[in-house]
């Protein structure tokens, strides 16, 4: 089949979406379909990044088009970019963003190469282009429900008639698709409530396992010169990253040696930033870029304790977090904060022993579980064989290979 995957996001920017759908169109073009990514020009410093080879891999220019030279690793389909707005720090994040690439991909797809198929990544207005477009061209079309958009938006304080605008929008993309791709039962629940049920397949996700396993084996070990907690990934409304910034002084009175570490983005950044200015832990809180798996696996791997949270009441109490699944597979103990299907993993065994502690989003829980943390010695063997465990219980290829078995019974 000739398969396009439409997405404002891909690899080589790191983000849960760009490893999953990299997955996918390894296993789409691995069974032998033609496969077109139909996505967007990454940031500049990222591809300065890759094509100074800081990861220390052999990249290429093959298979891309754009006015940006794109590195990207060999791969056997094709990835066509379009410029693309950003914001202030470098995301397609809000509406004027999003549009920036959902109105030339409808015209892409309008005069484009005919496909069998199309896939769509949110957010909710690229399904509403790729269902227009799509139906003008006769083309069926998959929607991957990663998350639901429209909870996400209710905890931003935007006004109802924008709440309802983005519902309106998730429906119409939701109930056109031939087949809907849910990451999880949670998601899938909350789609029932929605009222799709139909043509709705869960097939879990993962993250790309290989990528991290390598970048802990192969980069250079992460010995920091004092204890660190790492929060990597997104910080947004819905996650309450903010917990650990206001467990940090009870930390700090213990072990005033500890460093938090924010790596990666979202929307809270500006706001814990912020928190930890009037708290006056500033000075052992540090705000760094996102990272790919090469550059954060080793410093995963060296943490006393990987962070993650969800924010109860949030209207995104389903939600799972793949940072979770990013610090098990590079062997990092978990402390989980909130609520969610986030709390049984962290809490799930391997040999007899759980990989993590889960707690209430309060200060002085996240506190007493980071000072434990702190008190135990780091298990170099325990590390490992909790990421061999990860490897094969969370890897995006299992996750691939079922997103293609949905896809071949359409």
């Amino acid at each position: 089949m000739r398969i396009a995957i439409a997405s404002r996001i891909f690899n080589p920017e790191p983000s849960a979406a760009s490893f999953r759908l990299q997955a996918l169109a390894e296993a789409l073009a691995e069974r032998g379909d033609d496969v077109t990514v139909l996505t967007v020009q990454p940031p500049r410093q990222i591809v300065n990044a890759a094509a100074a080879g800081k990861n220390g891999s052999q990249h290429t220019l093959a298979n891309v088009t754009g006015e940006i030279p794109t590195v990207v690793e060999p791969q056997k389909f094709r990835v066509r970019r379009f410029p693309v707005l950003r914001d202030r720090n470098g995301y397609v994040r809000g509406y004027v963003q999003y549009l920036s690439f959902d109105v030339p991909l409808f015209f892409r797809i309008l005069f484009g190469k005919k496909r069998n198929l199309i896939i769509a990544e949110p957010p909710p207005t690229t399904g509403l282009f790729v269902r227009l477009a799509a139906a003008v061209r006769r083309t069926p079309y998959v929607y991957y429900a990663a998350d639901i958009w429209s909870d996400a938006a209710s905890q931003t304080g935007a006004p109802s008639w924008m709440l309802d605008v983005v519902r309106r929008i998730e429906l119409f993309a939701w109930k056109g698709a031939r087949l809907v791709l849910s990451v999880s039962d949670g998601v899938t629940m909350r789609l029932a409530e929605l009222g799709v049920t139909e043509n709705v397949a869960t097939i879990g996700n993962g993250v790309n396992a290989r990528e991290f396993v390598r970048g802990v084996a192969v980069g250079t070990a992460h010995a920091p010169a004092h204890p660190e907690f790492v929060y990597a990934g997104t910080a947004s409304e819905w996650h309450g990253a903010d917990v650990f910034v206001r467990a940090l002084p009870r930390v700090l009175a213990e072990r005033p040696d500890v460093v938090l570490r924010f790596i990666g983005g979202g929307s809270e950044r500006e706001a814990i930033e912020a928190l930890a200015d009037d708290n006056g832990v500033s000075h052992a809180v540090r705000f760094e870029p996102v990272r790919g798996p090469a550059e954060l696996a080793p410093v995963l791997h060296g943490a006393v304790a990987a962070l993650a949270s969800v924010r109860p009441g949030s209207g995104y109490d389903f939600a799972f977090p793949t940072k979770l699944y990013s610090a098990a597979v590079c062997g990092a103990p978990l402390i989980y904060a909130g609520t969610g299907p986030g709390q049984p993993f962290a809490r799930t065994e391997v040999d007899g022993a759980p990989i993590g502690v889960a707690v209430g989003l309060e200060p002085g829980e996240v506190a007493e579980a980071m000072l434990a943390a702190l008190q135990r010695p780091h298990d170099a063997a325990r590390r490992s064989r909790v990421s061999s465990w990860a490897m094969h219980s969370v890897s995006l290829e299992g996750v691939a290979a079922r997103a293609v078995a949905e896809i071949s019974r359409l």
